[in-house]
């Protein structure tokens, strides 16, 4: 039972890990920083067991036609990922290699470029799509929780200990918090870029006698701006 999660650290050669290693970094890593360390962690191991248990599924039909490769990695748990971002996204278009495509196809076209990393099965990368897709529509809403229960794991053991640990970035679970540290990451502190200040001088005030001598307040009557 224990391999329904563990598979998604096997590798084979340097190559697949390799490019494990830069599917969870961009992947998973928005991913994270979209729910927070909590859920991520949580919804990991679930995508985990969906789609080995999908793949379990499908592999008794798709295994009489053709072979098929064992399911190793954690391409399918990022397809999953992708799965939900996109189902779950208000952007109706993006740019794929320089062509706009509708958002719903883009997991399906990685899909195919996935086909040609080493070490990659089809079938279980597939079955991580579809089990994302299905979390992303609703389907498997019983494996959402509020954002109360994330906050309060926030600071339950293990996560309390991921939070003190040094050079590690934490993800609150709370959608308040996420905001609030993404906004002081954008705000500049003050005096963080350079900055050229114009300063205009106010006209001197005529005194009342020249009010009554037009020529003479027209030629009087000059200020310019210089910069400060």
């Amino acid at each position: 039972v224990h391999r329904l999660v563990t598979y998604i650290f096997v590798y084979e050669d340097l190559i697949s890990l390799t490019c494990g290693a830069i599917i969870i970094w961009y992947f998973a890593g928005s991913f994270e920083k979209n729910v927070g360390t909590v859920k991520h962690c949580f919804l990991t191991v679930a995508f985990a067991i969906l789609s080995a248990l999908l793949y379990l599924l499908l592999e008794t039909v798709v295994s009489r036609v053709s072979e098929v490769e064992d399911a190793k990695g954690f391409m399918s748990v990022a397809f999953a990922m992708l799965g939900v971002s996109t189902t779950r996204s208000r952007m109706k278009r993006m740019l794929f290699f320089g062509i706009r495509v509708p958002v719903v196809l883009v997991p399906w076209f990685m899909l195919c470029i996935a086909w040609f990393i080493p070490g990659s099965s089809l079938l279980s990368n597939l079955s991580g799509l579809l089990a994302g897709e299905a979390y992303g529509l609703g389907y498997c809403f019983c494996l959402d929780f509020p954002e109360s229960v994330g906050s309060k794991l926030d600071w339950v053991f293990p996560f309390s200990l991921l939070r003190r640990m040094p050079g590690l970035k934490y993800i609150p679970g709370s959608l308040a918090e996420r905001r609030a540290f993404e906004s002081s990451r954008v705000k500049p502190a003050p005096g963080a870029y350079p900055t050229q200040i114009y300063y205009c001088s106010s006209p001197p005030a005529l005194p009342a006698f020249q009010m009554q001598q037009p020529d003479t307040q027209s030629q009087g009557f000059q200020h310019s701006c210089a910069p400060g």
